[in-house]
């Protein structure tokens, strides 16, 4: 593979109640909604996007919030917990505050020097918050319910459950260039780049698990990073290639994207880093407005009639505003 990725772009899910999303990552995790958009395949759905202050990437959880979503069904060919970077001396404060908001936790520790809670969001996504000894030098989002000193740094790794391993590491491999790294039991850990929170992926073997059903509370796709427009090409030119079934490179406003499967089912996403959500909003108003590709725009009071109204995060607040001028 002469192309390699640096590493996971954003990850998208499937949700339920829109302001329960809202209420769970840009409230609950402290996440900035960096973006109010649709989904451009369904213009009656909100696509909401969550992640450090400017939603760089490696940082962002998107959602397509369908109110009356049927529940999905975890399993096989599915990439089954999405997990995000905190400091490691944090845990103890996530633990107290999750149980706050009634959030129960598990903790795993140990597991290739990481320290770790998982617990499921309302719609029942599986979410793991990671402490490494290795410092996340990423700028947190500060919010008066998460402080920046035990706030997600971003993305840490993806799990992708699998009920047979060899091809779908041959397409981590050979397709997006990562490296194998480890291997704990039937769990298999990849790095993209030099590794690190934000470039892993672990590939979960297990082959009496049921097939997944990709649905409300289930992950739709993991998308992986490539700099620009050319590299992106290139990349899906070299994908077709070896007799891949990849998307044409579609327009998403803030980023291109290509789309194939991998061989165990989950859907994975190629998306460009060089255009960024500021493109069409400035940085201090970041998801606060429904934002519209140019071609729906002429469709707005009709797409915006059909949209449940938000209630938002209150960023007008001394310690948000003082966080947003010191451009952190």
């Amino acid at each position: 593979m002469a192309i390699r990725t640096e590493g996971l772009h954003h990850v998208t899910a499937i949700a339920g109640d829109p302001q329960r999303n809202v209420d769970f990552y840009a409230r609950t995790l402290g996440l900035r909604l960096v973006k109010t958009t649709i989904n451009f395949d369904d213009p009656g759905t909100y696509h909401l996007y969550y992640g450090d202050e400017a939603g760089r990437p490696g940082t962002i959880m998107t959602f397509f919030p369908w109110k009356d979503v049927t529940p999905g069904r975890h399993g096989t060919g599915q990439a089954t917990t999405t997990a995000f970077s905190i400091p490691a001396n944090s845990i103890g404060w996530w633990q107290q505050h999750l149980a706050g908001v009634g959030v129960t936790t598990s903790r795993i520790t140990n597991r290739d020097e990481e320290d770790s809670l998982t617990f499921l969001d309302p719609d029942g996504l599986k979410i793991a918050l990671v402490a490494h000894k290795l410092q996340d030098p990423r700028n947190p989002w500060d919010t008066p319910l998460v402080p920046g000193e035990h706030a997600i740094r971003g993305l840490h790794s993806v799990t992708l459950s699998v009920s047979q391993e060899d091809a779908t590491s041959g397409m981590l491999v050979d397709g997006l260039g990562l490296r194998f790294q480890n291997q704990e039991g039937n769990r298999l850990r990849f790095a993209a780049g030099e590794g690190g929170p934000g470039a892993l992926v672990d590939v979960l073997v297990t082959p009496d698990a049921p097939k997944g059903l990709v649905a409300g509370g289930t992950v739709h796709h993991v998308a992986w990073r490539v700099p620009d427009d050319a590299t992106q090409h290139a990349w899906r030119e070299e994908l077709l290639s070896e007799g891949v079934r990849v998307t044409s490179i579609l327009d998403r406003q803030y980023f291109h994207s290509i789309y194939f499967r991998e061989p165990g089912g989950t859907l994975l996403e190629v998306a460009t880093d060089d255009i960024g959500f500021t493109v069409d909003e400035p940085l201090l108003e970041l998801g606060r407005a429904l934002k519209l590709p140019p071609w729906l725009e002429p469709n707005r009071d009709e797409i915006k009639a059909g949209l449940a109204k938000l209630n938002l995060p209150d960023e007008n607040n001394p310690a948000v505003a003082d966080h947003l001028a010191a451009g952190r």
